[in-house]
């Protein structure tokens, strides 16, 4: 990924996005907003005891390096599942219910979501100008998110899987994400290759799994036929200089937020 930052906002692009000009897309640092702690400083959820100016100052100052504000932007109530949402302008300033990714091929058209220790997910469809936007926590990867993403795109835009260009963002890497039931038994059900992702680390811990999100997401990816995938490494536990976590912060903390648009 390339970092960047701009007004003092600090945030991340795909590299191999940028090979397609007609799209504008960013992963936000925590860095740059008004936030105040544990919610420092550009936390752009209102799911958080946070004040709600300054999440909406912090969205203005976010979205508007896109020339976007928040009523410009169609969000999503996220909820673990492996829902999709074909949305249109007409949806701006609103919040699809009950999903986890959004899709679209109206040009001008801006998606957002905010993230903590779940995968951004980013799709980018060059050929029949269309892109998606997801969310994948443990739940999504085992509900198969990022296939569904896949499969929607194919269905309401006629995406070759192939020819797709995808991105997972940051999140809470193999090292700092020690699981224990549900999640294990459901990861074993889930994946045929559950060895890959279910892993203990030898001569440390406490003999429980450490669960790779980063690659389950991936796996998904790969089995739903996208090829061409991009993987930062980040890992948002270890970078709360740069990022929120859920899980290194002991669930006292905000959300940083990303966000996507087909441009004309």
């Amino acid at each position: 990924m390339l970092q960047k930052e701009e007004a003092g906002i600090v945030y991340f692009e795909f590299e191999s996005f940028g090979s397609y000009g007609r799209s504008q897309h960013a992963i936000f640092s925590r860095q740059g907003g008004v936030s105040q702690p544990p919610h420092d400083s550009l936390n752009l959820s209102v799911s958080v005891p946070d004040e709600k100016t300054a999440v909406y100052t912090n969205r203005t100052k976010a979205f508007g390096l896109f020339e976007r504000q928040n009523d410009t932007v169609v969000h999503a109530h996220l909820v673990h599942g492996n829902e999709v949402a074909r949305v249109t302008q007409a949806d701006n300033g609103t919040w699809v219910e009950h999903v986890d990714a959004l899709i679209t091929n109206e040009p001008g058209c801006g998606l957002t979501m905010n993230f903590a220790d779940c995968t951004p997910i980013l799709l980018v469809d060059p050929v029949q100008h269309a892109i998606g936007l997801g969310h994948a926590g443990w739940k999504g990867t085992v509900v198969d998110l990022p296939g569904a993403m896949v499969r929607a795109m194919q269905q309401q835009f006629g995406s070759n899987p192939a020819g797709l260009l995808a991105g997972i963002g940051p999140c809470i890497s193999w090292d700092n994400y020690e699981v224990d039931e549900p999640l294990v038994s459901e990861v074993k059900a889930a994946f045929a290759n559950w060895e890959l992702l279910l892993r203990k680390p030898e001569g440390k811990g406490n003999g429980r799994y450490h669960y790779d999100l980063p690659e389950a997401n991936r796996q998904r990816l790969l089995q739903a036929g996208v090829q061409q995938i991009e993987m930062p490494g980040l890992c948002t536990a270890d970078r709360t200089d740069l990022f929120f976590s859920h899980r290194a912060e002991k669930g006292k903390t905000g959300r940083f937020g990303s966000i996507f648009v087909l441009s004309p």
